[in-house]
């Protein structure tokens, strides 16, 4: 439980009797999505309604937060089919040993992943709707700015698109050459921020930016690297964090597109062809390709959640994705 900014409690609480139509679950392993948690961990996040219906509606301390749990069917209600019983399965639910839940609102794992890589649906059900809604062209100059594990799932997914280049940026060094470790074809480039100057590698103007650091001021690099009529797809969560955004230099006769880019919802140009399903089956393949399991560096019990937060929040040059295991 995130009790007060920079608080997280670890509470014992007894679980009702199994409903009928109830699964209960006990968790293998749950991963910390160090974006959208950090601003919870640090009393960042302002007040809304959050896109997961097993989370918290309404953003206040104290609170459990979390959507990235797997676990495996112990026990099932009278009106369960067996078959339930012993599957593997995830569910947007806030990190915890055991939950009750109905089957409609899991998913089975697929056999060839491992649970470890279901751990990273969400993350990469939001590259998927990034990558979507920037929609890449053949032979496009594409930017990502921020290599946490967004970043890094979003350029996966861009590399095996034919591109002309693909760049990405980020401060931390274990980041951002962390596509290098995965054998990507020459045309990625990875840059650090000080690096990223037109001039710079005979640098171009990017037809295509993701800005995916969490930091509003990045938006300003991003404007700056974009060519006349290009696209910015914005998938960064600021929360409470404000910054002075340069609209007056170049952006204004620049024809710049801002894409606001968010995964509770579907792109109206897809809509009519995409719905939620046929989304998270493309980010299942997706998972089976990219196996991002490699990306964790940290491995918690539940009863270190304290010192997981701190790690994320005062040594993030340390860390890719932390998960606790249960």
């Amino acid at each position: 439980m995130f009790t007060a900014p920079r608080r997280v409690e670890i509470c014992e609480t007894a679980l009702p009797p199994l409903r009928d139509d109830e699964v209960l679950v006990e968790s293998l392993c749950s991963a910390i999505s160090a974006g959208t948690e950090m601003l919870v961990y640090r009393g960042e996040f302002p007040s809304l309604h959050d896109a997961h219906d097993a989370v918290s509606s309404e953003l206040k301390y104290p609170l459990a937060y979390g959507y990235a749990c797997v676990g495996v069917v112990q026990d099932i209600g009278k009106l369960i089919d067996t078959e339930w019983k012993g599957k593997i399965v995830f569910s947007f639910q806030p990190h915890t040993t055991h939950f009750a839940a109905k089957p409609e609102n899991l998913f089975a794992i697929p056999h060839s992943l491992s649970p470890e890589n279901a751990c990273f649906l969400p993350n990469m059900e939001t590259a998927v709707n990034l990558v979507q809604d920037g929609a890449p062209v053949l032979g496009e100059r594409v930017l990502v700015l921020g290599q946490g594990v967004v970043g890094l799932l979003t350029a996966s997914l861009l590399s095996e698109f034919p591109l002309e280049n693909l760049t990405v940026v980020d401060s931390i060094d274990l980041r951002r050459k962390a596509l290098n470790v995965e054998g990507r074809g020459s045309k990625v480039k990875n840059l650090s921020p000080h690096d990223l100057q037109p001039s710079a590698f005979n640098l171009q103007p990017f037809d295509l930016v993701f800005e995916l650091t969490g930091t509003p001021t990045v938006l300003n690099t991003a404007i700056e690297c974009t060519a006349f009529s290009g696209r910015i797809v914005i998938g960064s969560w600021y929360g409470q964090k404000r910054s002075e955004i340069d609209l007056g230099g170049s952006f204004h006769r620049s024809r710049i597109k801002l894409i606001s880019s968010q995964v509770s919802t579907i792109s109206p140009e897809l809509s009519g062809r995409w719905d939620k399903s046929r989304r998270f089956g493309a980010a299942w393949q997706a998972l089976e390709r990219i196996q991002p399991q490699k990306w964790i560096t940290h491995r918690y019990s539940l009863k270190d959640a304290a010192g997981a937060y701190q790690l994320l929040d005062e040594h993030p040059q340390e860390a890719i994705q932390v998960i606790f295991e249960y």
